[in-house]
Formats: C-alpha cells, structure tokens, sequence
C-alpha cells in the first residue's frame, strides 16, 4: 500500500454523476476536503486493514473494488462483503476498536484517508455528516442480512445468482459497468464460494447451469446479467429497495 498526498481534490471527485450516489452541494465538498489527509493506492491482493489491528486511519473508496473478510485460526476465511467506490472503510477503527476483519483489494484500488484521531470531533460538529454515516452503517446491516438470506435459504445457483446481481448493481450505481449489466471483475471460483459457502465442486457446476440457463454468465474476468428483472424474480429481490448513497 503506497501513501501519497491527495490528488483528487473533491470537487472534481470521479463519483460526482455516478446514479447510484447523492451529488452533494460544494460546501458538504469542500467540508469533506478540510477533512481529508490524503490518499493510498493499494495493488490486487494487498491489504487495507488487517483483522486484530487497529488502523490509524479512516478510508472511503475513490477507485477499485475490496473485499471484507473474516480470518478463522485455522486459515479458513468468510469473505462478509464486497466495497465499492463511496463505500466508507474502518469505521470500527474511528470507534478505537481493532478491526475484527480484514479488509483486501480485490483489484487494484484508491482510497482517500481520513485521521481517525480527528474523526469523532470532525463528524460531531457536522450533523448531516453523522446522519449520512448512520445511514451508511443501517445500509451496510441490510446487506448483510441479504447476504445471511442468500447463505440460509437459497440453493447453490440462486446464491451465485444473488451475489451476481448485488455486484452489477453496485458497479452500475458507482459508474464500474462496461456495457448493459456487464462488470469487468476478476473474481475466482475460490472466492465465489468463500462469499457463498459452496465448494469448489459446487461453485463450478451452478455457474454452468446458470449460464445454460442464461441467467447469468460468470467467467473469470466477466460478470453479466442478461435480464436484471428476470434474475431480480429468480432470487426474490424487491429492485425498489435500492437507494441513492451518501456522498462522503
């Protein structure tokens, strides 16, 4: 992970227009600038936040998408989330808390840095800032009880399905698709089922059938989505419960 000085300045932030994310008025910009440190550029495999520590800093997502993991003593690992550009990282950290996970790139990525030291007296002063991150962490909850849904209750291809659809509509909300439901993103079978629990075995037979299906089609480089509706109905997901993010 490499440290630099900030390069982006916010008001000229590639995020602003993106669909999936609130554009915010230049005085919440300029708020947030006073605010941010600077930025780090972290290579495919390298870590953000390692589980047990606790991190200096604060981060959002300005490129790149990351995973969040959980480490078992024997090695074994539960990939709990995916991180895409806005999404705001080691709020655990801004709480004094070491990190009970871990946080990886999953291919190359930018992030903008914030002082964790400064983080309580910055965002209490600023209420709309406080409001957008309660919504933030609500919305991170929701996910993850999408994800505890997936990992209960559906079988092996409507899980592959799910998780599918969760990443283009991320990518599309945060301007990462290439073409109609289509995501240039190099996920293994390997990481598929340490997201899903599903073997190797498992993992490979329902991405073929599914593809068959022509529901969807997962390569090692490529995720796409024919029909957003139809894979919407076959996994039992409301499209009306997605909503604009804050911009931080």
């Amino acid at each position: 992970m490499s440290v630099g000085r900030s390069t982006v300045e916010c008001r000229e932030c590639p995020l602003l227009g993106c669909p999936g994310l609130h554009n915010p008025p230049a005085d919440k910009l300029d708020l947030i600038q006073t605010f941010k440190s600077g930025e780090v550029a972290v290579d495919r495999g390298g870590q953000v936040l390692i589980q047990g520590t606790t991190s200096a800093h604060v981060y959002t997502v300005l490129e790149g998408v990351l995973i969040r993991f959980r480490l078992l003593d024997d090695g074994r690992r539960q990939i709990i989330n995916f991180l895409f550009p806005g999404d705001i990282v080691g709020l655990q950290a801004a709480l004094n808390e070491p990190m009970t996970h871990g946080i990886e790139a999953l291919i190359d990525a930018r992030l903008c840095t914030f002082p964790r030291d400064a983080f309580r007296s910055f965002i209490s002063g600023f209420p709309e800032l406080s409001y957008d991150l309660i919504w933030l962490a609500a919305k991170e909850e929701a996910a993850l009880e999408e994800h505890l849904v997936a990992l209960g209750q559906r079988n092996a291809r409507e899980r592959i399905a799910y998780l599918a659809l969760f990443l283009i509509e991320r990518a599309e909300g945060t301007c990462m698709t290439d073409g109609p439901h289509k995501l240039n993103l190099a996920v293994t079978q390997s990481q598929i089922a340490d997201m899903l629990g599903l073997s190797l075995v498992h993992t490979n037979r329902s991405l073929q059938t599914l593809r068959r299906e022509g529901l969807v089609r997962w390569t090692l480089t490529v995720i796409e989505i024919p029909d957003m509706e139809a894979v919407r109905r076959y996994v039992q997901v409301d499209s009306s419960l997605t909503r604009k993010r804050p911009f931080i």
